[in-house]
């Protein structure tokens, strides 16, 4: 587990003061002006303990980012007063149960908007529970804003009127990915390895499909799942891959057991591809070193490397509110969730979940050169995505590397949120 350095510590200390409380970005920013009603609590339920804690942090820096910008313009305007967001943490302990468990402590303090995202797990028990909640509960209704569960469920059978997914789910990161594999005309075998829970199981069920539609010509030379944030040792996985002659291995493992894999791979001497969702950040790039250039692959919303000078600053300034470079880990996604949700609060004129809900189906946001809406039918946003190759930084295309590893990801596809999107299945109760 990568813990927090004790430089990081120090510095979300700070941030921390806010959990109970107005941020103190908003208290200290002499631009904004005096908030003239309590603020606008989000709860957000996250591992903050446990094998994942490091993506947690990541992610709370992230929201906590998206809502000081808010907050220096003001805050949300409402008929009341203009009202600060603040983002308060509850921990997941990374398990469904805890998960929650800390959702129930969100309603029973009167939080109304709770924000989620790393397991779809969790993501699919905090729907049924809302709803629920929703339909028993008429006068404390909850909104769930989904930053990161991607299992593609989540918007088509159990898709939800309080539930709004931010990130493209794993079909559409699927077919982005197999954009450029298809045109990696020298592949002839892969090796198809995941997480063993929801998403994982949706990634490589789209990736056997995937393949027989787009490359029929690839033989899938292993196809396996294993334990989710239990394997300490995955020497005997990258055995595996590399004697079953696999030229490339696609994975949808985040955190830890990303890292663990392609550090593995690596060191058992396999010097295929990696075609991953998530390759790009959390320890990979410094663990796969200059075995990764050319042949680690990554989908995302959004790349540091974009090539345009609005992208440039947005990266260039959360950098600067976050310097240390174990803390690069920002998600152009997130931001957009902040400012759609700030939208729509102020198109609602309240904070009531339902009114909120309204109108963030109708959310059309653009933030430093990107531009998102939501999709009513399922709340699925759409969005622009990129897929990207590790190179060395300072390659061409590669200004800015990754955690101060020396690597970055150079921009090879651009797809817009037209290419991006994919038809759904949802026949959602309004």
């Amino acid at each position: 587990m990568n813990r927090p350095n004790f430089p990081r510590r120090r510095a979300l200390a700070a941030l921390l003061l806010g959990a109970a409380s107005v941020t103190s970005a908003w208290a200290q920013s002499p631009a904004a002006p005096a908030a003239s009603a309590a603020p606008v609590r989000i709860g957000m339920i996250e591992g903050l303990s446990g094998p994942f804690a490091n993506t947690g942090e990541a992610v709370y820096r992230n929201l906590v980012w998206a809502t000081e910008r808010v907050n220096a313009r003001g805050g949300v305007k409402l008929p009341g007063g203009n009202r600060p967001l603040v983002i308060e943490r509850f921990d997941s302990k990374g398990q469904t149960e805890e998960a929650l468990s800390a959702l129930r402590s969100a309603i029973d303090g009167d939080i109304t908007i709770v924000t989620q995202g790393n397991s779809s797990a969790a993501a699919a028990g905090l729907i049924d529970a809302i709803n629920k909640h929703n339909e028993r509960d008429t006068t404390k209704q909850v909104l769930f804003l989904n930053y990161s569960a991607v299992d593609p469920v989540l918007t088509n059978q159990k898709c939800s009127y309080w539930h709004f997914r931010f990130d493209a789910h794993a079909d559409m990161r699927m077919s982005a990915l197999m954009s450029v594999l298809r045109d990696d005309k020298d592949l002839k075998n892969i090796y198809l390895i995941g997480q063993d829970y929801s998403f994982g199981q949706a990634v490589l069920r789209e990736a056997r499909s995937q393949l027989a539609a787009k490359r029929p010509d690839v033989k899938i030379v292993g196809d396996e799942l294993h334990p989710m944030a239990r394997v300490k040792d995955f020497a005997p996985y990258a055995a595996k891959i590399k004697a079953s002659g696999a030229q490339a291995v696609l994975t949808g493992n985040w955190g830890n057991d990303l890292t663990l894999l392609v550090k593995a791979a690596r060191e058992a001497g396999f010097d295929g591809s990696f075609y991953t969702f998530y390759g790009n950040a959390m320890g990979a790039p410094a663990a796969i070193g200059d075995a990764g250039i050319g042949k680690v692959v990554a989908v995302a919303d959004w790349f540091p490397n974009v090539p345009t000078k609005e992208s440039e600053a947005f990266y260039q300034s959360f950098r600067q509110r976050f310097p240390n470079p174990a803390d690069d880990y920002v998600h152009m996604r997130m931001q957009l969730m902040i400012e759609s949700l700030a939208q729509a609060i102020e198109r609602a004129g309240s904070v009531n979940a339902a009114a909120v809900a309204a109108q963030l189906e109708k959310a059309e946001v653009k933030l430093a050169g990107q531009s998102a809406h939501m999709r009513a039918a399922d709340h699925q946003f759409q969005q622009p995505l990129a897929v990207a190759v590790m190179d060395r930084q300072g390659a061409p295309g590669v200004k800015f590397d990754v955690e101060g590893s020396g690597y970055g990801f150079r921009v090879v596809r651009n797809l817009m949120p037209q290419q991006a999107e994919q038809p759904h299945s949802c026949n959602m109760v309004r």
